[in-house]
């Protein structure tokens, strides 16, 4: 079982713009040939912020979303929040706030032998890091620049460095970096 960000990237570090949009990776489409297939199927619990949680309610979920679907997720997923938020009719969706340490452990007892994805946002995968229970980052760098925004990860992560496991080109407007998180010595 490992607790896994993996997550999307402009080239100059950021997950979304200053408005919390996704209009830059989403002008790329669906991606025919990468990851996230064989990804997802190894995730038993999934992890975000309530931001992220709005985002794919307003985007994805509600009547006025520009491409509205279901909840796509099958995992349980935990949204951090200090809100009330709407819910998703027949999706596992658990609210939660305070410390990331208890809350993993309840996804832990909830998982087997699957992983957990951090989906984001950057804060919340700082906060399971911090504690030490972040095992993976697996970043697709896109090939454009934000200037500002969501940050990737704001933590200083320097000693011990994260250590590069694979680098793939996917089409050619991403690279795919997947690192190992290092722990203190």
């Amino acid at each position: 079982m490992k607790t896994q960000y993996y997550t999307a990237s402009s080239l100059d570090g950021f997950i979304a713009d200053e408005e919390n949009s996704l209009s830059w990776l989403l002008q790329f489409g669906e991606l025919e040939d990468s990851s996230y297939s064989g990804f997802i199927s190894s995730v038993g619990a999934i992890a975000m912020g309530s931001t992220t949680y709005e985002w794919i309610l307003t985007h994805q979920i509600n009547e006025q979303a520009q491409h509205q679907q279901r909840w796509v997720y099958e995992q349980p997923t935990w949204v951090f929040t200090t809100r009330v938020l709407p819910t998703v009719e027949g999706a596992d969706i658990r609210f939660v706030k305070g410390d990331v340490r208890s809350v993993h452990q309840e996804m832990i007892e909830v998982v087997g032998n699957k992983n957990i994805w951090l989906m984001g946002g950057g804060d919340l995968v700082g906060q399971f890091h911090d504690h030490g229970l972040l095992d993976e980052v697996i970043v697709q760098i896109a090939s454009v620049t934000l200037g500002s925004g969501a940050s990737l990860l704001p933590r200083k992560i320097v000693t011990p460095p994260l250590k590069l496991l694979s680098a793939k080109v996917y089409g050619n407007a991403f690279a795919e970096l997947h690192y190992e998180v290092s722990r203190s010595r």
